[in-house]
């Protein structure tokens, strides 16, 4: 039988830079830890401990991180859910220190797409996909010219099922390899060609890998008519959606981040798509801590402009919580 996945990552860390590196002082051997008070509060439940100690941020990035009325936590997960098939390693925000994450730095701060193939009418513009990726990693972003399928010289297969052919994801990221800017970040190409990522899997969304920063996903299958279906009203906005969560998902591997298994989460991993089209576009309180660390950025005047990115290409929900985030972290407006 074959396997479904609708984001696979290879979440291979790299170095950090100096500058952002974080060590912790380890315990002398045979030291003795201090017994816990008898009246010790209980410990906070995992998806809060994962936030990490912020006492000692400043009070609006101590906002930033606060989960308080903006974030449900991940439930149990049904049968045909993520989760229910593919435990993960949780990975908190020290946990994500630790892994010594691949970063942006003075020479490599450029964030790269690369459409493979044909588009048709209707798809997402690439124009609108830059701008989102733009508000919400804080980077440079630049188009590269659409590049032929011919031209990808990669093994492809016809699907038993669809009978489509589709594309070699891990032979697409070594073409890619080949071909990273010196001045990038990352490259990810995206491509209507459908993707499977070896030959017992069904199909795959997405791939990337963080040691050589290169990424690809495909929103064939997130097109109704890529399955012969009619097309349901409101389709492009739905398509739209739907590749901004995949590319910001896929993107956010490419930071070090694994499969979120706190919260509903962007980074959240997903089965199936109407596991996706339940979460949300932003990062919870412990992967959106990691992406701070990772990239530096004004929390409240990043959630500003997302916001009137998304509220101009019509994801009306996500602008008005990312409104109500930035007053929250500016100054605790609820």
């Amino acid at each position: 039988m074959h396997r479904v996945v609708l984001a696979a990552a290879l979440l291979i860390a790299c170095g950090s830079d100096a500058e952002r590196a974080r060590t912790k002082p380890a315990p002398e051997r045979g030291e003795a830890r201090p017994p816990a008070p008898a009246d010790a509060a209980p410990p906070p439940p995992p998806h809060i401990a994962a936030i990490g100690d912020t006492s000692r941020l400043s009070p609006e990035l101590q906002r930033a991180f606060d989960p308080a009325g903006h974030f449900e936590p991940m439930g149990a997960p049904g049968p045909s859910d993520w989760l229910a098939a593919h435990p993960e390693k949780p990975q908190s925000y020290d946990g994500y220190i630790d892994s010594s994450p691949n970063l942006p730095n003075g020479q490599r701060r450029v964030l790269y797409l690369l459409p493979i193939g044909e588009f048709p009418p209707g798809t997402p513009a690439m124009t609108s996909l830059a701008e989102v990726v733009k508000a919400f990693f804080t980077l440079e972003v630049r188009l590269l010219p659409s590049v032929p399928v011919k031209d990808v010289r990669v093994r492809s297969r016809i699907h038993d099922t669809t009978h489509r052919r589709q594309l070699l994801a891990p032979d697409v990221l070594k073409w890619l390899m080949r071909r990273v800017p010196e001045d990038a970040y990352a490259l990810m190409a995206v491509t209507m060609e459908d993707l499977y990522p070896e030959d017992e899997w069904n199909f795959v969304f997405g791939m990337a890998s963080l040691r050589e920063r290169v990424g690809v996903q495909s929103f064939a299958r997130q097109d109704a008519a890529f399955f012969g279906e009619p097309r349901p009203a409101g389709w492009k906005q739905l398509l739209l959606r739907r590749a901004t969560w995949t590319l910001v998902h896929e993107i956010a591997h490419m930071f070090g981040l694994s499969h979120c298994v706190y919260w509903e989460c962007v980074v959240a991993g997903s089965n199936n798509q109407a596991e996706a089209d339940r979460r949300p576009l932003h990062p919870c309180p412990v992967c959106a801590r990691k992406l701070h660390f990772a990239l530096d950025y004004d929390p409240a005047r990043r959630e500003a402009e997302l916001a009137a990115v998304l509220r101009k290409l019509g994801i009306e929900d996500e602008a008005a919580w990312s409104e109500r985030r930035a007053a929250w972290i500016r100054d605790g407006t609820r």
